[in-house]
């Protein structure tokens, strides 16, 4: 008889969802139900069951009522699921219960993100900073169920009272893990400061994408770089944050910044926990917001968005920098749908740049780039140079220093360079050619 090879392949766990609504908040969506399907996707776990419930009277040991609780239960024991997820916030002692009562883990919304996340960091940051949220997250679950491992009582007799507790023992190891991990992010903090004080003393702008996950932020990026970096269907496909090269047709290089997508209900340490990684957006010279315009949630997702950026704006003591709305996922668009989007991106280009695209397709980026550059070119001035043949110092410095758009030259040798220079540029080279300023005239005023 032949014996069948031993499969080293582990079955995925099985999981099912429940998202609680009571009658103060709106039934969750289609698109709630959906994206909380993603994450389990997200996570590696078969989808037994996901539902809403509406939970009329909340109980504080368990959340869901006796009736819920009980079909919970059976769909528990006939799906024979490992993991249940309760897609809202649950308090320690919810979750002690729920766990006891199941037999099986739970976790709440906090736990879902932090498991995804754990699974997504590959760098040495983004493994300090899902550490970091983790033990933040951990720290506010300790419950009083360790007191049988009170250590001896002080003093003598009844007047002592306990000694140290496991709580408060485990509160202490957690306290040290989370002040060394805070330490290691703050060198993170410092380098990255260091590599943005580089790109800004080249005056390469800095653009950093930002959006609701599963935006198509990472497929953007791959499409205006030229990079891989990982681009699924699914929340949270890539973590860490990206920084590659990106050529503008008319200004150059520029530096683009991809970062983690956004999520609506994301708690407050998550944010701060992120910090040294979503300041790389608040510090660009442009962020640009890729929105989702195929999905039926979008405006509710944009708001998810402006929430983050204005709550890790307020914990920085930073100022958001010009934004630009990339309207992504055209192609999706119903052709119907479509009219309504340009008359509605007319009346927003009062206020605010929105450009339709498609990352997938390449639809709309031309007229992208060109917006890109339109809103950093602001406060820059064109000049024209005329440079002889004795002007090579100051050729190569323009070249090297500013933006050259375009160049030429005559029968004796001598070049005429049209330039886009900043004031801190042309401070720069006045400082080093102090006898270049009459060589330049302005081709146009100041935009």
């Amino acid at each position: 008889m032949t014996q069948k090879p031993f499969d080293l392949e582990q079955p995925p766990e099985k999981a099912g969802i429940i998202i609680p609504w009571t009658q103060v908040s709106e039934r969750p969506s289609e698109v709630r139900l959906d994206e909380s399907a993603g994450l389990v996707e997200a996570l590696g776990c078969e989808l037994e069951f996901l539902r809403a419930e509406n939970v009329r009277k909340p109980t504080p040991g368990y959340l869901l009522s006796g009736g819920l609780l009980d079909r919970l239960e059976a769909d528990v024991k006939g799906h024979d699921c490992s993991i249940v997820i309760i897609d809202a916030a649950l308090t320690p002692i919810q979750q002690r219960n729920l766990e006891n009562r199941l037999g099986v883990k739970v976790i709440d919304r906090t736990g879902l993100i932090l498991e995804i996340f754990g699974l997504r960091a590959r760098t040495k940051e983004g493994r300090l900073q899902v550490e970091l949220a983790r033990l933040l997250y951990e720290r506010s679950r300790l419950v009083r169920t360790w007191t049988h491992l009170e250590r001896q009582r002080g003093g003598r007799g009844f007047l002592g009272g306990p000694g140290e507790t496991q709580l408060e023992a485990d509160k202490r190891m957690i306290d040290r893990a989370v002040k060394r991990l805070r330490r290691d992010l703050a060198d993170v903090q410092r380098t990255r400061r260091v590599q943005r004080a580089g790109r800004k003393r080249r005056e390469t702008p800095i653009l950093a994408l930002v959006g609701y996950t599963n935006a198509g932020k990472s497929t953007l990026f791959n499409r205006l770089t030229g990079a891989d970096v990982i681009a699924k269907d699914m929340p949270f496909a890539t973590l860490d944050t990206t920084i590659r090269k990106l050529e503008l047709p008319r200004l150059g290089e520029a530096s683009l910044i991809d970062t983690v997508g956004f999520i609506s209900d994301l708690p407050t340490h998550l944010v701060d926990s992120f910090r040294a990684t979503l300041e790389e957006a608040l510090d660009a010279d442009l962020l640009i917001h890729v929105r989702d315009r195929s999905s039926d949630a979008d405006e509710e997702q944009k708001q998810d968005v402006m929430k983050v950026l204005f709550q890790l704006a307020d914990l920085s003591g930073m100022e958001l920098p010009p934004l630009l709305e990339v309207w992504n996922k055209i192609d999706m668009v119903e052709p119907s749908v479509r009219g309504g989007l340009e008359a509605e991106g007319q009346r927003v280009a009062e206020q605010m740049i929105a450009v339709p695209v498609s990352a997938i397709t390449g639809e709309g980026l031309e007229t992208l780039l060109a917006e890109i550059e339109g809103v950093i070119d602001q406060g820059r001035a064109r000049l024209c140079a005329r440079l002889t043949s004795k002007d090579g110092a100051l050729r190569a410095w323009l070249h090297a220093n500013t933006q050259v758009e375009q160049e030429s030259f005559d029968e004796a040798g001598n070049a005429e360079l049209h330039i886009s220079v900043s004031r801190d540029e042309f401070g720069r080279m006045a400082v080093k050619f102090p006898e270049a300023a009459d060589q330049f005239s302005r081709l146009e005023d100041v935009r």
